[in-house]
């Protein structure tokens, strides 16, 4: 323990009070045009949150709905401790909050400072807090444990000159942070504008082609334990395929039998898209042996093999425009069903302009991943050396 340094429950310091969500099956409870004052926050709302203050929410409560929940007081510092552990925001007005999110007001705060408990909360280890409390649905821990979470903290004018320091240089790394999600944006503005421009003017010869006409599609094979019959084998999800690429960090395995390699496997040169989850999402698998897929994925195996890649960039530029949405079924979980697919338009230029146009958006494409491979890398700079000025600010080394 550094001199001058204390050590108390974070239960001792604050009065610590839940949140909580009524009746969803009552209307009553809700007010969805959002008439009242009554904000009330889930977790989701604490992200949205500016500086660190949040001051609004995508739902409501009525009156009588919020007469069955405890308020919080504008000011309060609030920090979410189910599911997505340690967001933190203050409340920016008097609101109400779902049970995930604890509000705690600091009992005394001569000894304990609301912006120190901030940073503290933000250096400290949630995921460490949470073992052996994992939950069906992720990572939790309960009104107890978050009480006995122990608080380092120095004297009063050192928590301020603490909090002034990390203030200083957090206001710096948001600046930096800004600038690089802007030039991150910037790139890939420039990469879909660009496709958006060549797919727009369709010069001389152009026509447009129902996948139907041009390719042969199918679903995967349904996941079900009790019928699969065969040999366990490594299969494809909707979520191991990304845009112009797979994620294969996590293939799960179902039983195929012989009979049906042809039938459920994608070759190289095929297009798998989501059906479902991320409905049109598409990747080229361009490996030398085939993967089976699951039926929440289209496997598309184009008659002219060119195909494949021009349609897999009409498909990413349609998505950001938001366009290819129009082609999706469900109100509330979304499909691109085999149907769609099937009369989906694609436009095509003359066969010999294929190559040109094509080496064009691969040249653009490159460039694009490169630049973002650097954005990327500097974001995660950025926040290694918050979490740098954290550790040195609470093990008194700042």
């Amino acid at each position: 323990m550094m001199e001058g340094w204390q050590t108390k429950k974070l239960g001792e310091l604050c009065d610590i009070s839940l949140g909580k969500t009524p009746a969803r099956a009552i209307t009553a409870f809700w007010d969805e045009k959002r008439t009242t004052d009554n904000v009330w926050l889930s977790i989701a709302d604490l992200l949205g949150a500016t500086e660190g203050v949040v001051l609004d929410s995508k739902e409501y409560l009525s009156n009588v709905g919020a007469a069955l929940c405890r308020p919080v007081r504008q000011g309060t510092l609030l920090v979410s401790f189910k599911l997505t552990l340690g967001r933190l925001a203050f409340a920016g007005r008097d609101l109400f909050t779902n049970e995930a999110i604890a509000a705690l007001t600091i009992s005394n705060e001569q000894e304990l400072s609301k912006a120190y408990l901030f940073y503290f909360l933000h250096f400290f280890d949630w995921d460490k807090a949470t073992e052996g409390d994992v939950k069906i649905k992720g990572k939790t821990l309960n009104k107890e444990k978050l009480k006995a979470i122990d608080v380092h903290f120095p004297p009063a004018a050192e928590q301020e000159r603490i909090v002034r320091v990390l203030d200083q240089a957090f206001e710096g790394i948001a600046t930096a942070k800004s600038h690089t999600e802007r030039n991150l944006q910037n790139v890939r503005a420039v990469f879909e504008g660009h496709l958006q421009e060549v797919f727009s003017r369709r010069g001389a010869g152009w026509e447009t082609k129902r996948i139907a006409d041009i390719a042969r599609h199918s679903l995967g094979k349904m996941l079900d334990k009790a019928k699969n019959k065969g040999r366990p084998q490594p299969y494809l999800r909707n979520i191991n395929v990304r845009w112009f690429a797979f994620d294969l960090s996590d293939l799960l395995q179902m039983r195929f039998l012989p009979t049906e390699l042809e039938k459920y496997t994608a070759v190289k040169g095929d297009v798998l898209i989501c059906e479902g989850g991320y409905p049109g999402r598409a990747a080229i698998w361009n490996e030398d042996f085939p993967i089976y897929f699951q039926k929440a994925l289209h496997r598309v195996r184009f008659h002219e093999p060119m195909h494949s890649k021009w349609f897999v960039y009409y498909l990413y530029v349609q998505d950001k425009s938001g366009e290819l949405k129009r082609q999706f079924t469900g109100t509330g979980i979304q499909h691109f069903t085999g149907e769609v697919l099937a009369r989906f338009p694609l436009p095509l230029p003359p066969l010999g302009e294929l190559p040109r146009l094509m080496a064009m958006f691969d040249e653009l494409f490159v460039e694009t991943q490169r630049l973002e491979s650097i954005y990327q890398r500097k974001l995660g700079e950025l926040e290694s050396l918050k979490k740098s000025l954290l550790h040195h600010a609470f093990t008194g080394q700042l």
